[in-house]
């Protein structure tokens, strides 16, 4: 063998031999999770427990004294306005004849008609308002299309149409409701004269609305006194959504916003829109003891009654209000980011080793964020690195995350 050989020998089984120990003493690539940025919806919202209400619901009361006959309603019986029989009260002896009972009467017959006339009052207002508000939407329809105005100025008109509608029907609904109280005043007005007809003596009370009882609050038979809370009657498929947020949350809620409503009993979420955010905060001790400033917001539901037709009153509801959005927007897994100095970074995955990159940040709904500076689409990043990741480790991806 000749020299030459041998030393090209040597060399060989040392550059083996450097190869192994190499392979053996540096650590292989680190297994980490890859996350992509991506384009597309990204929608930033506050989430909390709700629950369904009826908008408006109507106590009726005894308006005189006497002996209640045994109640025949019962929870979620259907009545009609002026048909369904509610109570019948019989005269006791002799609480429908004496005067203080005539005056007494007489009085409630006067503040039935002082509360006729405020609800007139109050309908004519919500008239005035809605005439405006939909003057308002009819002129942002005619300018939304040239841009003349923002997309926010022309929901805002929209908004404020819904809420103007939503104050007529109330309003029309108390007027209803303040002439049946009326009605059942002069009744009892009748009916507390010195000398009435024997036929007169029965008082029935029918009900005001068309609806459902809802509870029955005295069901047995019995002496009442006038005032007394006899039933409660609402409409199931007149509902709204009330939801109690951090009253820093409350601030950033938008009249108008998109609600989306969850784990209410179906797979298929419903949406509802924010109409009002109520102007006085309440507290509220949280399941961990700590005092918290509440503020309920209230939406009424976009989706027809059809589609939550099991869904009744004082329900439970999963809420996720929605503060901002956007579409498309630069996004990122919210896990793959960490501090860094006075800003964010994260590790970039080039060439199967990461880099460490500095990125300017936007909005971000906790699973994902708004990626300003830094990063490109389908850029891949290290997600959830852990305290054995540096810049310039080698890596090799466990799985794609989006």
């Amino acid at each position: 063998m000749t020299f030459s050989l041998r030393l090209l020998l040597y060399f060989g089984l040392t550059a083996i031999i450097a190869a192994l120990l190499w392979y053996a003493f540096v650590p292989p690539p680190a297994e980490v999770d890859v996350a992509m940025v991506t384009r597309g919806k990204l929608e930033v919202t506050v989430n909390e427990d709700g629950k369904t209400r009826i908008k408006e619901r109507y106590i009726v009361s005894a308006p005189l004294g006497g002996e209640l006959l045994r109640v025949d309603l019962h929870p979620g019986d259907i009545v009609h306005a002026g048909e369904t029989l509610v109570a019948v009260i019989e005269p006791g002896d002799p609480s429908l004849l004496d005067v203080r009972a005539h005056a007494e009467a007489k009085a409630r017959v006067s503040a039935a008609e002082a509360k006729g006339l405020h609800a007139q009052a109050e309908l004519d207002r919500a008239q005035a308002s809605y005439e405006f508000a939909l003057n308002e939407q009819r002129r942002a329809e005619r300018l939304l299309p040239p841009r003349a105005i923002s997309q926010g100025d022309y929901d805002k008109a929209v908004h404020l149409l819904r809420t103007a509608t939503e104050d007529v029907h109330a309003n029309e609904f108390a007027i209803k409701i303040a002439k049946f109280e009326l009605e059942q005043a002069q009744a009892a007005f009748t009916r507390t004269r010195e000398t009435p007809d024997a036929s007169e003596t029965r008082f029935e009370i029918r009900s005001p609305i068309n609806g459902e009882v809802l509870r029955v609050f005295q069901e047995s038979e019995g002496a009442i006194s006038p005032g007394t809370r006899l039933v409660e009657l609402g409409d199931p498929n007149d509902l709204e959504v009330e939801v109690d947020v951090l009253s820093s949350d409350a601030v950033r809620i938008p009249l108008g916003a998109k609600m989306y409503l969850e784990h209410w009993g179906s797979a298929a979420p419903l949406t509802a829109r924010v109409r009002l955010v109520e102007p006085q905060a309440f507290l509220k001790v949280s399941a961990l003891g700590v005092e918290e400033q509440r503020v309920n917001v209230i939406a009424d539901f976009v989706d027809p009654p059809p589609a939550r037709q099991r869904l009744g009153d004082a329900y439970r509801v999963e809420a996720r209000v929605v503060i901002w959005e956007a579409d498309p927007v630069l996004k990122l897994n919210a896990g793959a980011l960490f501090r860094h100095s006075d800003g964010w970074a994260v590790y970039r995955i080039v060439n199967g080793r990461v880099k460490l990159t500095t990125v300017v940040v936007g909005q971000s709904s906790g699973l994902e964020t708004e990626i300003m500076e830094g990063l490109a689409e389908e850029n891949q990043v290290v997600a959830y690195p852990s305290d054995q990741i540096r810049d310039g480790t080698r890596v090799t991806p466990r799985e794609t995350r989006r």
